[in-house]
């Protein structure tokens, strides 16, 4: 492949294409990393001048006993992983860990639920009054619940959420082998209706399944065709956990992560790219890079969902040594 050509897409202002081809993504994550994170670099500084970080705190209301397929998925019932389906957790228990959150510096409180689609009645009620609750703190608040109706993202939309994060996980290519339960076609249908009741969309992938660089580029070509982008891209590693389907794959090259943040940054110049699971595995160094490639997000808090994440103060002192910018007189 020809080396890639910057200045074919970006000039004094930054560039937002919605019509990448699989090949011109390909040249971008397989060209030398140097070359790569110089390009990233040129889009980065444009536009998040001082390296500006966002915090995110993730919880999980809904846990278990999910009925989709996803390999990955310690949460899912066609898994045999210690994760057990439990009881929803209330609004005001909800509500006191996304104040704790903004305590620790958190300024977006994510709330996950396990579920195929979202239920209607005394959950999805119980759903606004979070969504509600948490804008109140001055958080800005996400959802993640599965598949959703028209109505069901409406009434999202008068509670006052922020995002709703719907991600394809790999390439279309790639997809059957993971999840057969809920096709492609399906999860774009879904992010429409997000865009269409006014709410942002938050749609990223994961790699470390076993899917190829083509997959990755795929991915990425996909979410990048939107138009507009993804306003939040997380960039998720596998962590492979006993009982899934995948529990024997090994940990992903932390500069495949680098990679797939920097082509993440290029691609989606305005979006925010969230360096999201995995990071244990990644070690502060890559972290760093992936900061310096383009992530400006990270999940803060000591969990996600269901496995483990850097300590908070691990990751105080990692974006201090860092040099980025983040709220962190909240804390203080």
């Amino acid at each position: 492949m020809t080396q890639f050509d910057t200045k074919t897409y970006f000039t004094d202002e930054i560039a937002l294409r919605h019509d990448w081809t699989l090949e011109e993504v390909m040249t971008l994550l397989e060209q030398p990393l140097m070359d790569l994170l110089w390009q990233a670099q040129l889009v980065h500084r444009s536009v998040n001048p001082g390296y500006k970080v966002q915090l995110a705190s993730l919880l999980s209301v809904k846990t278990g006993g999910c009925q989709e397929d996803c390999a990955y998925c310690p949460q899912s019932m066609h898994n045999n992983s210690d994760v057990n389906d439990q009881p929803d957790l209330n609004v005001q228990s909800v509500l006191a860990h996304a104040k704790a959150a903004k305590e620790a510096g958190a300024d977006r409180f994510c709330m996950g639920w396990a579920w195929r689609e979202i239920r209607d009645g005394k959950f999805f009620d119980a759903m606004l009054a979070m969504v509600r609750g948490v804008r109140e703190l001055g958080l800005e608040a996400c959802v993640t619940a599965g598949m959703l109706s028209d109505e069901q993202a409406s009434r999202l939309a008068e509670a006052g959420l922020t995002a709703y994060n719907h991600n394809l996980d790999t390439s279309p290519e790639y997809y059957e082998k993971i999840i057969t339960t809920r096709t492609y076609q399906e999860r774009l249908e879904t992010l429409q209706r997000i865009r269409s009741a006014g709410i942002t969309i938050c749609c990223g992938g994961i790699i470390g399944m076993g899917e190829s660089l083509v997959d990755r580029a795929s991915l990425l070509r996909v979410l990048a065709m939107h138009d507009p982008h993804p306003e939040s891209v997380p960039i998720n590693s596998l962590v492979a956990v006993e009982g899934t389907q995948l529990e024997n794959l090994s940990s992903v090259d932390p500069l495949d992560m680098v990679r797939m943040v920097a082509t993440a940054r290029i691609l989606m110049p305005l979006s925010r790219v969230r360096l999201s699971a995995g990071r244990e595995q990644l070690g502060r160094e890559a972290q760093i890079l992936c900061l310096q490639a383009g992530a400006d997000s990270i999940f803060y808090g000591e969990t996600l969902l269901t496995t483990s994440n850097p300590s908070i103060i691990a990751d105080r002192e990692m974006l201090s040594k860092a040099g980025v910018q983040v709220n962190w007189e909240l804390t203080d």
